[in-house]
């Protein structure tokens, strides 16, 4: 229904035509760590991050992490991912790139990430924050969410707490409601630090359900753990027909 209407065509067309092409994680089994998909060592099933954040967060975690694409050090979609909040002089080519890809695969796959979250539909969005000072709001909340009917929950990093570690009291989360379902989005994951102490604030600001939807999980060619997933990569023009956990839709998504 959505791809249907002229808004949702012009988006497809850039994704077809104009935007880099992504490198899509597949449904699993395949390739990559269990929750953020990113290269694992030999017989593990969690990169490292992913299994240290379990232990020193457990049960206020993301329900689901799930990434759009990989973004491979070097290629234009990594590229891209910086130039769209670059500051003072953010890329118009790239802002309008990164908000396509996200609005339509929100569109495509929303379903699919609720389902692999086990939770409703989002009563909040949020954004996960950057460490790197820039005053106002972060680009990516100015970009999805004149979009996207949803109130916003801000996320602030408190002072001093910046780190490369989970941070359980990273981020102050503003007022959600009690057992609210959230939809909390990242540009860019490398550990997964910043986006699971964000979403642990959420979950102790009174969240039930968090699912991080990642626009491209970083992947640098230079790491040799990194060898095995990038062999199963190969850039492609967005597809709307999968995504990391796609599933067939329950009887009640028709």
């Amino acid at each position: 229904m959505a791809g249907s209407t002229p808004g949702w065509h012009r988006l497809r067309l850039h994704l077809a035509s104009t935007a880099p092409p992504v490198y899509p994680p597949a449904p699993r089994p395949a390739p990559g760590c269990e929750v953020c998909r990113g290269p694992v060592g030999p017989g593990f099933a969690r990169c490292y991050q992913c299994g240290r954040h379990d232990l020193l967060g457990h049960g206020l975690l993301a329900d689901a992490v799930v990434p759009i694409s990989y973004a491979i050090k070097g290629t234009a979609l990594a590229d891209d991912l910086w130039r769209y909040k670059s500051w003072p002089a953010p890329a118009a080519s790239a802002r309008a790139s990164v908000l396509a890809l996200l609005l339509t695969f929100l569109a495509d796959h929303g379903a699919c990430v609720r389902r692999h979250a086990a939770m409703p539909p989002p009563a909040r969005l949020a954004v996960v924050p950057t460490g790197a000072g820039r005053p106002g709001p972060h680009p990516l909340l100015g970009l999805i969410s004149p979009c996207l009917r949803l109130p916003a929950c801000p996320l602030a990093i408190r002072p001093g707490r910046q780190g490369r570690d989970l941070d359980l009291d990273r981020f102050r989360a503003g007022p959600v409601p009690a057992g609210a379902s959230v939809l909390l989005l990242d540009d860019t994951w490398v550990s997964g630090a910043s986006a699971q102490s964000a979403a642990a604030a959420l979950k102790l600001a009174g969240a039930r359900h968090v699912a991080i939807v990642v626009l491209g999980r970083h992947v640098n060619p230079d790491e040799p753990a990194a060898a095995p997933l990038l062999a199963a990569l190969a850039p492609a023009r967005y597809d709307p027909s999968s995504c990391a956990v796609h599933q067939a839709p329950a009887p009640a998504d028709r």
